[in-house]
């Protein structure tokens, strides 16, 4: 089992840039997929981003070119970096783990949340 806590989210004005860091606790952290979905006001939970245990990363095409996500295996973390943002940007950002090597871009196919980070993007 692993236990996830996200951080780094906050206010930033359109244009900018954050960073959303996911540590996870437990010994196995390598043997996770990790991945970033977010949620708006009124909308469902969508994908963001995954990486797998060997590197392999997707994103979705909305955040294609904007964010980035790779992590530290030895810091137990998941990093999700976003730039140029958009006010649709807006939505709680949530680090979820999917036990195995390969990736997911369903929320029904990640094991493990965390809590979630509030993410605004001013216009």
């Amino acid at each position: 089992q692993v236990q996830l806590a996200e951080s780094g989210g906050g206010l930033v004005q359109a244009g900018g840039s954050l960073r959303l860091s996911c540590e996870a606790s437990g010994r196995t952290f390598s043997s996770y997929a990790m991945g970033w979905f977010r949620q708006a006001p009124g909308k469902e939970r969508e994908f963001v981003a995954a990486i797998s245990w060997g590197g392999d990363t997707y994103v979705a095409d909305s955040v294609e070119g904007r964010f980035t996500i790779y992590r530290d295996s030895a810091k137990n973390t998941v990093t999700l970096q976003m730039s140029s943002l958009k006010p649709e940007d807006t939505a709680v950002y949530y680090c979820a783990a999917r036990v195995g090597y390969y990736t997911g871009t369903s929320d029904v196919q990640y094991d493990y949340w965390g809590q979630g980070t509030q993410v605004t993007v001013s216009s």
